[in-house]
């Protein structure tokens, strides 16, 4: 499936159950002991593009102030989950440097990554920033990493959860019933096709992180600058 028909689709899925009442809220969020912790690289999108995601999140924050939104430090595009958060893992458990030379070999031949943020989704627990790469440098990337770490014999759980192929980021998730679920639907309605902008990829990051992604809970442990 295109991934603007997979955009669509999960949109098209997730407003109507929301409207109906038919959304998940995450009690998780507001726990400080929640102990769900992994490893992931990312990518995160440049200022200008930020800018302009803090103006939907401000509509969205007039009729659902009690949500849990997205600072402009948390805000991200995965690359892959290489340990899906879990309670039982710890950074402790690894030694990040033989991850960062599988990352290092698996990005040899990659030259650009460009990324256009256009459009709203949703999943019936959160709203999400539609991301298109203009290419297919990323899915290739994706298919290198995956080969690369299932052959390094290192610990990793890429794709135990589901095979990531999109490329957005979330920015809302609901943590509280909704006050008005219309409402808000009208208001992404009025974002879904809103051009929030393309920017080239300069850097990934290697991060052990929560399942939030939260930066006080985040530590970097490897950064990969693109040419």
């Amino acid at each position: 499936m295109h991934l603007s028909q997979h955009y669509n689709q999960l949109y098209k899925t997730s407003s109507e159950a929301i409207i109906k009442g038919k959304y998940e809220t995450d009690a998780a969020i507001k726990n400080e002991s929640d102990s769900r912790f992994g490893v992931t690289l990312l990518i995160r999108p440049n200022s200008e593009i930020k800018t302009k995601i803090q103006l939907f999140i401000d509509e969205l924050k007039k009729t659902e102030p009690d949500q849990y939104f997205y600072p402009d430090s948390d805000i991200h595009v995965t690359v892959l989950s290489i340990i899906s958060c879990s309670e039982n893992f710890h950074v402790n458990q690894i030694s990040p440097n033989d991850y960062i030379q599988v990352i290092c070999k698996s990005l040899v031949d990659v030259d650009k990554i460009t990324i256009q943020f256009k459009g709203i989704t949703a999943s019936p627990s959160a709203l999400m920033i539609q991301g298109f790469p203009t290419d297919e440098t990323l899915n290739n990337l994706r298919d290198k990493l995956r080969e690369n770490f299932k052959n390094s014999g290192l610990q990793q759980s890429i794709d135990s959860r589901y095979t990531i192929s999109t490329a957005h980021s979330t920015v809302m998730r609901f943590q509280e019933q909704l006050a008005d679920p219309k409402k808000l639907i009208h208001i992404t309605d009025q974002f879904r096709d809103y051009d929030f902008g393309e920017f080239n990829v300069t850097s990934l990051e290697l991060v052990y992180n929560d399942w939030y992604q939260r930066k006080k809970n985040t530590k970097v442990l490897g950064e990969f600058c693109l040419r």
